[in-house]
């Protein structure tokens, strides 16, 4: 028995070594890549940051100038019905322009509303939503810095419409 537990703590410590080696740098070892050459970055002047662009094309693809929705509120339909902030709470699908994608909403505090993020949107004005808030009935919904986005109303069908600040029309339902 005496042999044996010698050969089993000769082999051991010879997988040991041979382990190290590898680890070590040894023959079978890859070089570190050399680090990836960039181009300079060059200086100048940006153009000022527009915060009530809303970044829509119009039907001919032009640039649509949005909407001042504070100022011009979308009427409320006749059927506009009563909305409370946990009906609307989580998971919606959003519709605009073609554009189909989902928006959650929570009752996180944020500048001007609660919080909300959109997924899966193409549109810069759908995926730019960043918060909701109500105004009586109506639900606003706001960009990062704060500027409407759309206004909607719930209908009966349990779905809300509005219109966004570029003019087209819009529908969160589930």
């Amino acid at each position: 028995m005496k042999g044996a537990g010698k050969l089993v703590l000769v082999v051991g410590l010879a997988v040991l070594a041979a382990g190290c080696q590898r680890l070590s740098g040894g023959p079978n070892y890859a070089a570190p890549l050399p680090a990836t050459p960039t181009t300079p970055v060059g200086a100048g002047s940006l153009d000022p940051l527009n915060p009530n662009a809303a970044g829509g094309l119009g039907p001919d693809g032009q640039p649509v100038a949005p909407a001042d929705l504070a100022s011009n509120p979308v009427a409320a339909p006749a059927d506009a019905q009563e909305v409370g902030r946990t009906d609307l709470l989580g998971g919606w699908k959003l519709s605009s322009g073609g554009d189909n994608c989902q928006a959650f909403m929570t009752l996180t505090t944020w500048s001007g509303g609660y919080r909300a993020n959109t997924r899966g949107c193409s549109s810069p004005v759908l995926s730019g939503i960043a918060a909701w808030d109500l105004s009586g009935n109506q639900v606003v919904l706001k960009d990062g810095s704060g500027v409407i986005v759309a206004q909607l109303y719930s209908s009966t069908s349990g779905q809300f419409n509005g219109q966004t600040a570029t003019g087209s029309p819009i529908s969160l339902y589930r």
